[in-house]
């Protein structure tokens, strides 16, 4: 699996046949997660996707995803941490699963709603306690409606029950979100995590919640770029900093 990034890496940089990107009044497409939290949003059917966060501690998590059938994407995501710098890689044990599957499009006067499942976490793998610094969504349910308000206005909310229990917190989880279209090609995105499932005395989180917000920015057709600022209520016990610095990476292109 970890030929995976090389093979990202190689799509992103090399790819010459362009759809819509995903920012922006002029996106076609939509998004599958804000920052962490994962949307409503499902990869049409026929295109593949290809992500790529960077994170803190050289944190690298590429991410190929795949619209397999209407309503219906799958996806397969790997990474480490200390990728970028000096010293030896920290390969994740396995790699993260993702599949997503809308029961109810989006009407006039409903929200879309999705089910699905992802187990890819983000940040150092502690093998102590056998999870991520951010926990893996794990099983979700995810709804999102759209309103025009000077372009588009997007409220999405999540319920999930990660698997990543091991520090005995197994509490079911809930998260909301926002993003707003700025002109054509740029939108404003932010969450909040509540992590009611990271907030006891041997979880990571001090019960403050996870405040992410970040910009994203169609530079090209089908090429999306994002800058994330994640933990922005300190609520992470053992980081001092205000918070976490995060780049963001989309490529969207019709495969059949």
């Amino acid at each position: 699996m970890k030929k995976l990034i090389v093979i990202t890496l190689v799509i992103l940089y090399t790819s010459v046949s362009f759809s819509q990107g995903s920012a922006g009044t002029n996106a076609k497409f939509e998004y599958r997660s804000l920052i962490d939290l994962p949307s409503a949003g499902v990869l049409e059917k026929g295109y593949v996707g290809v992500a790529l966060d960077v994170l803190p501690a050289g944190t690298v998590i590429p991410k190929i995803e795949v619209g397999v059938f209407d309503n219906f994407s799958f996806g397969i995501s790997y990474g480490g941490s200390n990728i970028i710098g000096t010293g030896s890689i920290s390969w994740y044990e396995l790699p993260g699963v993702n599949l997503k599957f809308r029961i109810v499009d989006e009407t006039a006067g409903y929200p879309a709603v999705t089910l699905g499942f992802d187990s890819q976490g983000k940040g150092i793998f502690n093998k102590e306690v056998n999870r991520f610094d951010i926990k893996s969504p794990g099983f979700f349910a995810a709804v999102a409606k759209n309103f025009e308000l000077l372009g588009y206005f997007s409220i999405h909310g999540v319920v999930n029950y990660s698997l990543e229990r091991d520090d005995n917190d197994k509490d079911l989880n809930l998260g909301i979100g926002v993003e707003k279209t700025i002109g054509g090609k740029i939108s404003l995105v932010a969450e909040y995590d509540f992590a009611i499932n990271d907030n006891n005395k041997v979880s990571f989180g001090d019960g403050n919640g996870y405040l992410n917000m970040g910009v994203r920015w169609t530079v090209g057709d089908g090429f999306t770029l994002g800058v994330d600022l994640r933990d922005l209520l300190s609520n992470k016990k053992f980081n001092s900093n205000r918070a976490d610095r995060g780049i963001f990476v989309e490529y969207v292109k019709a495969i059949f």
